[in-house]
């Protein structure tokens, strides 16, 4: 092998690790960093595809790893738990005392769906139908289901049926979950159909909440649905890093650690 493909392999080596790292990598970026040509990088990124290490997206690309990483509901239901219940009671100083509020579905915010008091009194707007169940039984939740087509990983109702619902409503308080939720890249998820219902429950919101654990942070996956200055506030555990926090801060939502 020649000193120029060592230098070549080591390089794409190299950019496949900040990849994996950031979510994403910029071709313009990388060629400064690494003092290069954009045309170099480009063939190492043609060759990391072709490897299929990264898909090339925008300018750029993102490792597959980030691509192919969303959990089914079962395997997310019991990672973070102690968090996520946590996020939940914290969730519920964000409540109307009456009114309408949105749950994207999601385990925290099934963990918010369970924790709703006995006596509360709104409707609620759901596209999950296990949040649907948990709160059937509450005597006070006025329910609106969402209905499309559910998605076996998930449990999310998305579609045209969906979003065409939700481009009807006005709801008081969103309450949306992310795969992932970076300053640069906004709220992120593998999802297209996902991120468009997402993108819908957003414009839905008269105030937005994000409840998203700390092991979503700086996470980015293939499909953005909202920018992190469109949430109002953002509800996460004390594990996230504070420089972090308070960049998201700095851009306009109050951040809550629960």
């Amino acid at each position: 092998m020649t000193g120029d493909a060592v230098y070549a392999a080591e390089r794409q080596q190299l950019i496949l690790t900040l990849a994996r790292s950031q979510g994403r990598v910029e071709g313009s970026a990388l060629a400064e960093q690494l003092d290069v040509t954009a045309e170099t990088i480009r063939r190492d990124l043609t060759a990391l595809e072709r490897r299929g290490l990264v898909k090339r997206a925008h300018g750029g690309a993102i490792p597959t790893d980030a691509l192919n990483s969303e959990l089914d509901l079962s395997e997310r239901i019991g990672r973070h738990s102690s968090d996520k219940r946590r996020i939940a009671l914290q969730a519920l100083e964000q409540l109307p005392e009456t009114g309408t509020i949105l749950l994207d579905a999601g385990t925290t915010t099934l963990a918010i769906a369970q924790a709703l008091p006995a006596d509360a009194e709104l409707t609620v707007v759901a596209n999950s139908p296990m949040i649907c169940a948990a709160l059937s039984t509450k005597p006070g939740i006025t329910l609106l289901q969402l209905g499309g087509q559910v998605r076996a990983m998930t449990g999310a109702a998305v579609g045209r049926w969906t979003t065409d619902a939700l481009a009807e409503l006005n709801v008081d308080v969103g309450f949306i979950g992310t795969n992932g939720f970076d300053m640069a890249r906004g709220l992120t998820t593998p999802d297209q159909m996902e991120a468009a219902t997402k993108r819908a429950m957003v414009a839905a919101s008269r105030t937005t909440v994000l409840v998203a654990d700390s092991s979503k942070a700086a996470n980015v996956h293939l499909h953005r649905f909202a920018a992190l200055e469109e949430m109002d506030v953002v509800i996460t555990d004390t594990d996230i890093d504070e420089d972090f926090a308070e960049a998201i801060r700095a851009a306009g939502p109050k951040v809550v650690n629960a």
